[in-house]
């Protein structure tokens, strides 16, 4: 059955609901791809086979029985491993959480259950969301399936892994500061971050409260559509939850045409740090933008230039905070409780142990910018700069209708090469960040190959709050184009998937 891995998620749900095949063939299919290829990849943290086939049997009886489910029902998801699920572990990739099993779902989860569509396993990620590489997972660093030497992006790698390597039609991730765009950009496949507050953050393990956005990966934008579909929209359950419905997503990318769309590239956006493959690249789709009826202008963004130090002050700070409650005292690891030691002593030994480097020295550092005599200097500075770059979207989305940079500067780096210096690998969201600090719409589009290193690169398009579905509409439009100028998508042109043992259909 490995044709089924051809398929896209959207004919996938067609087929399984005219019952031609069935959801539990097509799990089949997707969990001995994960047997095959997992030992390289390292894509997924927990997969039990028994629990997920039982899950695509549901759905095969409710189809039977004559139940209308939605367009993905049967179609398999790979899920990060942040949002809780009842029937299997939550770790956050870290050691503090190994083997937790929470007494709740996520709403993103619940959802995914009601859409039916059927969970694989929970995938790797950066500890608590906390990287842009995949390497601070404690359980090891996922591979890019273009270069299994590289990194797959972070901090949903293990996601965007899975989806690159085939393992998955579909997956979930969260986007903080660009830790769904950028995974999406180096693996080259579509990564999309909701307006904040359009997907629920209610059983999503929290890092930094006020970025944190749940959003889907495919392998083309209609799947990713949706995918986003099917598990956003108001939840009561999260007091940031927007009152809306969510925007025309799907509608948006069966659409693709931009004909008259006002398109803005940011200026801020490119020069110095920027790999020439990635320039190029991205030049080329503005050109295809202005060939497929756009109208394009350079907008100015001044306050973008601060928005890696402002974010790099907020996102410690909540963390601080939030990871507050990880204390030995509650639930997970507790290391120390011998009966000779204090509670202070217990929750230090256990937090030592817990948590990896990245994660400390960022609750360093949000611990310190909020600390007596420092809070107005630095988190309170960082604030300001926050209202000063959502200024700027509103200035800029009154001339344009969206605005467009490349995802990231580079392509995919080698692991470990940035593991000893923290400011470079923070510098791979350097174009992600200002989206997250004003809450608004973006999404990561391949858009080709950088000559240097035949790696992806990714078109990143950033839409006002609630215009999730201009991305839509703008990335379904450069990826036909694209795939008309490419005779198929731009995956069809990884080697190393041959190496893991994958033919093109």
């Amino acid at each position: 059955m490995t044709e089924l891995l051809h398929k896209t998620a959207a004919e996938l749900g067609r087929l399984i609901a005219a019952r031609e095949v069935s959801a539990v063939e097509v799990t089949q299919a997707h969990l001995d791809r994960i047997a095959e290829v997992e030992p390289k990849v390292n894509a997924f943290l927990h997969v039990d086979p028994e629990t997920t086939l039982a899950q695509a049997r549901a759905v095969d009886e409710r189809i039977a029985g004559g139940e209308r489910l939605g367009p993905l029902a049967g179609v398999p998801v790979a899920h990060k491993d942040v949002f809780t699920t009842t029937d299997m572990p939550t770790t956050a990739g870290s050691k503090i959480l190994e083997g937790w099993r929470p007494p709740y779902d996520a709403t993103v989860t619940s959802r995914l259950r009601e859409a039916g569509l059927v969970i694989l396993g929970k995938t790797n990620l950066d500890e608590f969301a906390m990287g842009s590489s995949t390497e601070n997972s404690a359980y090891g660093p996922t591979r890019n399936p273009w270069d299994l030497s590289r990194i797959p992006g972070g901090s949903s790698g293990g996601s965007s892994a899975a989806v690159a390597a085939y393992e998955a039609p579909l997956s979930t991730g969260t986007d903080t500061g660009g830790s769904i765009r950028q995974p999406a950009a180096v693996t080259g496949i579509v990564g999309m971050k909701p307006t904040y507050g359009g997907s629920s953050r209610y059983g999503l393990i929290a890092f930094a409260s006020s970025l944190d956005t749940p959003g889907p990966f495919a392998r083309n934008v209609l799947d990713a559509a949706l995918l986003h579909e099917a598990f956003s929209g108001h939840d009561v359950m999260d007091s940031t939850s927007i009152h809306a419905h969510v925007p025309p997503v799907v509608e948006a990318a069966r659409q693709a045409d931009i004909a008259g769309l006002r398109v803005g590239v940011v200026k801020e956006f490119g020069g110095e740090g920027y790999q020439p493959g990635v320039l190029a690249r991205f030049h080329e789709a503005v050109e295809l933008l202005e060939s497929l009826g756009a109208k394009v202008v350079e907008v100015s963004c001044p306050s973008f230039g601060y928005a890696l130090p402002a974010y790099y002050l907020i996102a410690p700070s909540e963390c601080s905070s939030n990871l507050a409650r990880f204390d030995a005292m509650r639930y997970g690891l507790r290391v120390g409780d011998d009966g000779t030691r204090s509670a202070e002593e217990v929750m230090s030994m256990t937090r030592a142990a817990g948590f990896g480097p990245e994660v400390k020295r960022r609750i360093m550092l949000g611990t310190y910018a909020l600390s007596s005599g420092y809070y107005d200097a630095y988190y309170g500075q960082a604030q300001k700069v926050r209202t000063l770059i959502s200024r700027d979207f509103d200035a800029a989305f009154h001339q344009v209708d969206v605005l467009v940079s490349p995802t990231t500067p580079t392509t995919a780096f080698p692991i470990g090469e940035r593991a000893d210096d923290p400011m470079a690998m923070y510098l791979a969201d350097l174009c992600t960040i200002p989206t997250n600090l004003a809450g608004n719409a973006a999404i990561s589009v391949p858009c080709g190959l950088a000559d240097e290193d035949g790696l992806p690169v990714g078109l990143q398009i950033m839409a006002p709050v609630l215009g999730d579905d201009r991305c839509y509409r703008v990335g379904a439009a450069v990826e036909k184009a694209l795939e008309d100028r490419w005779g198929g998508s731009l995956l069809a042109k990884a080697p190393a998937l041959e190496g893991l043992g994958y033919q093109h259909g």
